[in-house]
């Protein structure tokens, strides 16, 4: 693994919800530039780490593009402008002070396993999108 790697996105491996978010993602990426690690696997404690990102915290998607590395809604907002097409719309949002999208993503994570259940173990990649993820 390069840890110099643009657009990874670092998501709860045992999230349903994330997962669905990574699916969602993978489908729409025709340019395949986007890599995933879940934020418990070694790949995703190395990136935590090297970006200062306390370790404890699976409660926030981040995305590392460049040494640039965002988390909670403005990491989301940036994955979908970088995923490109209409998705780009949703960056307007990042004109919303943070303290106010941060509040609406964290209460989105608070209930995720309530609505969207929560898996035993971290998602394992099937083998036709293996090559995407950093183990």
């Amino acid at each position: 693994m390069h840890l110099t790697e643009s657009h990874i996105i670092l998501f709860d491996g045992a999230c349903n919800l994330c997962i669905g978010i990574v699916n969602f993602i993978i489908k729409r990426d025709s340019e395949k530039k986007f890599r995933f690690a879940a934020l418990q696997s070694e790949s995703g404690q190395m990136l935590l780490n090297k970006f200062g990102v306390s370790s404890t915290d699976i409660n926030t998607l981040i995305y590392i593009s460049g040494e640039k590395c965002l988390d909670k809604s403005s990491a989301a907002l940036q994955i979908l402008n970088d995923l490109g097409g209409v998705w780009r719309l949703f960056y307007v949002f990042i004109y919303i002070p943070a303290p106010i999208r941060d509040f609406l993503y964290h209460q989105i994570t608070k209930i995720r396993y309530r609505i969207f259940g929560k898996r035993s173990s971290c998602m394992v990649p099937s083998s036709g999108i293996k090559e995407r993820f950093l183990i």
